[in-house]
């Protein structure tokens, strides 16, 4: 019987294997993108960019971060205060558009505090605005509690599967997307916009019963439209989508949308949670593209992806987010297997597979975080 790592593994290969016969032909683009040099220039102009993906230990998903009842600035000042000490520079944060349905204007006052509290802690942010990922049926109001022992197991799309199947209702996902982006098109303290996080991923250990059996083909056009609706408000940060399948060197060949993210993103972004042999292919393959390099998610202990890769990227210059800086709701210290077989409580000391620091700040491993202090001052040696 094959373990639960194991498992993981085979269906995904499958999934990024699989012939299905793509209805959507995507168009040559309809908008303009930035040029090569464009942006180079914006790349010289921020620096090297690393950080982590931030929600605050306090919340369970996006939609508990930054919901009034809630939203928890004292926390994410003191959480963001010690990104700063281990000397990141940026963090990626998820919104939602259910709260934009919800609040308007008012939530983006809130996402204005929230950029006054990171730009504090000499932090810039990468929004992401759509994300395909864990349960596809999102609610506003008070969340579930976290399942014992099970990675992210409350996590969100956004939007959900009823309207990613609808395009009648595309239209307020427009209408979210230019009030977010526009307000904040020409602010500086927003580093780049990350248009939809892993929008094909099928879900298939956690919600694979409840998940679009033809999602690939439905969310493909929604991509390529996020990319026309984001340059037709034509902010001074770049756009861009990260590809997580083949990036380690067949990532045009997986899919039409691969092919859209690569030829409409500004600067391209990726994930990666392979080892280091993978990672540097990863680098080779995509710096083809002649655009700055962004590793929007990494940092997976088990599975090889440890905090010595900092070095890798710091040597090539290509952005670094790892996932997860606090333990807390999101309980992202579990392994994705998790949810085949929760982490009992007597494991919880075990090897954590993503987040940096306890609740209290307490580095998990404080060798990791001495290295990552070193790198992020200069000294990747």
């Amino acid at each position: 019987m094959l373990s639960g790592s194991r498992q993981y593994a085979r269906a995904l290969a499958d999934f990024a294997r699989a012939s299905i016969p793509l209805r959507y032909s995507p168009a040559t683009a309809s908008c303009a993108r930035w040029s090569p040099e464009h942006a180079r220039a914006w790349q010289e102009t921020r620096g090297w960019l690393v950080g982590c993906n931030f929600v605050p230990s306090t919340a369970c998903n996006q939609l508990e971060m930054w919901q009034p009842a809630t939203f928890d600035p004292i926390t994410i000042e003191r959480e963001l205060g010690w990104a700063s000490q281990l000397g990141f520079n940026s963090i990626r944060v998820f919104l939602h558009n259910l709260l934009w349905q919800a609040e308007g204007d008012v939530f983006l006052e809130r996402i204005d505090s929230f950029l006054s509290i990171a730009t504090e802690k000499k932090l810039g942010t990468i929004f992401v605005i759509f994300d395909g990922v864990w349960d596809p049926q999102p609610h506003a109001g008070p969340q579930h509690a976290p399942i014992p022992g099970v990675h992210n197991s409350v996590w969100v799309q956004s939007p959900g599967a009823a309207i990613i199947s609808d395009r009648s209702r595309w239209s307020s996902l427009k209408d979210y997307l230019q009030a977010v982006i526009g307000r904040f098109a020409h602010d500086r303290r927003v580093d780049a916009w990350d248009l939809f996080n892993e929008p094909d991923n099928p879900n298939l250990i956690s919600y694979r019963h409840t998940e679009l059996p033809d999602k690939r083909n439905m969310v493909t056009p929604l991509v390529e439209a996020c990319f026309d609706w984001a340059t037709e408000v034509n902010p001074d940060q770049p756009l861009t989508a990260g590809v997580w399948l083949g990036v380690h060197g067949a990532t045009e060949r997986v899919s039409s949308l691969n092919r859209i993210i690569l030829e409409r993103s500004d600067v391209i972004s990726f994930h990666s949670y392979r080892r280091r042999t993978a990672l540097l292919n990863a680098f080779e393959h995509l710096n083809k593209y002649d655009r700055p390099l962004l590793c929007t998610e990494w940092l997976g202990r088990t599975l090889g992806s440890t905090v010595d890769l900092l070095s890798d990227f710091h040597r090539h210059s290509v952005g670094a987010y790892c996932w997860g800086l606090v333990d807390g709701r999101t309980q992202t210290r579990y392994p994705w297997t998790s949810w085949l077989r929760p982490v009992p409580p007597d494991r919880n000391d075990k090897i954590w597979f993503h987040d940096l620091l306890h609740a209290d700040g307490r580095p998990y491993d404080g060798m990791e975080t001495a290295l990552i202090r070193r790198i992020c001052h200069g000294d990747h040696g």
